[in-house]
């Protein structure tokens, strides 16, 4: 049997909450992840989450009853500080208060970008236009967005992400934003090679169908979509993507996997 590899993807946990029943307390223990541990797939954990650092999201996971380390997550924030740091860029950071610690070693003097993320209640016209006139005032403009979602679900509904904010910056400035994190190739490939796979052994699995099934089929990965969290019954007829199958939830999923990989 190919060596498939398990992938569990989800914006701030929204395909993981959506899989659970009523709180947050009983995620471990419906969450099929032991499962997979016992296995001989490899799994990584690819998220967008942008309001958290790496360490402080493992930290929940942990507390949750989740058995994973740091190396086994991909997340945007350090994956932007290797380009900040190899291309020389000091950062305008407009970003949440809970990830700003993950560019505490980067120069941010006398920026010459700007680091866009999820800021929540920070992406105020104040902050927005502090980052549209740093923008205005460069030579050669560069814009860095942490994902690029639309939209997000929390239980208290669905909730505007980034990618609305970088569309404004974009056409304010005339400019093409940079994106690091699904649905970016690059993301997909530098968990991929974390990992030691090629794409073609690669299975995506998750909620988003733009960011999640969509950016890893084109980085060559095959992708399932999970009819929970931020999923809505219009993705089965998306005009431009098409995931290669559809589950209820994420036992499902990890079912099919098992199976496959016992044959």
């Amino acid at each position: 049997a190919s060596p498939w590899v398990e992938w569990l993807l989800g914006s701030r946990l929204s395909t993981a909450r959506g899989h659970t029943a009523p709180s947050d307390t009983t995620l471990a223990c419906h969450f099929p992840h032991p499962r997979l541990k016992r296995s001989r797939l490899k799994v990584r954990f690819c998220t967008n989450e942008s309001q958290k650092s790496r360490g402080e999201l493992v930290a929940l996971l942990r507390r949750l009853g989740f058995d994973i380390s740091q190396e086994e997550v991909t997340a945007p924030a350090p994956a932007t500080c290797q380009v900040l740091e190899e291309r020389g860029l000091r950062p305008h950071l407009l970003v949440h208060d809970g990830v700003r610690s993950e560019f505490d070693q980067i120069d941010q003097s006398n920026p010459n970008c700007v680091v866009l993320a999820d800021a929540g209640e920070s992406f105020s016209y104040q902050n927005m236009n502090k980052a549209f006139q740093t923008l205005m005032e460069l030579e050669n403009p560069v814009l860095i967005s942490l994902g690029k979602g639309r939209y997000y679900k929390e239980t208290s509904g669905l909730m505007l992400d980034v990618g609305a904010y970088m569309k404004a910056l974009e056409y304010a400035c005339g400019i093409e934003a940079e994106v690091v994190g699904k649905p970016s190739p690059e993301f997909f490939k530098s968990a991929l090679q974390a990992m030691g796979v090629e794409a073609h052994q690669a299975i995506m699995i998750g909620d988003d169908i733009v960011g999640d099934v969509g950016g890893a089929q084109r980085c060559g990965m095959r992708a399932l979509q999970v009819r929970t969290g931020k999923f809505r019954p219009s993705d089965e007829y998306h005009p431009e993507v098409k995931a290669d199958g559809y589950v209820d939830n994420l036992a499902e999923a990890v079912d099919l996997l098992l199976q496959h990989a016992d044959k």
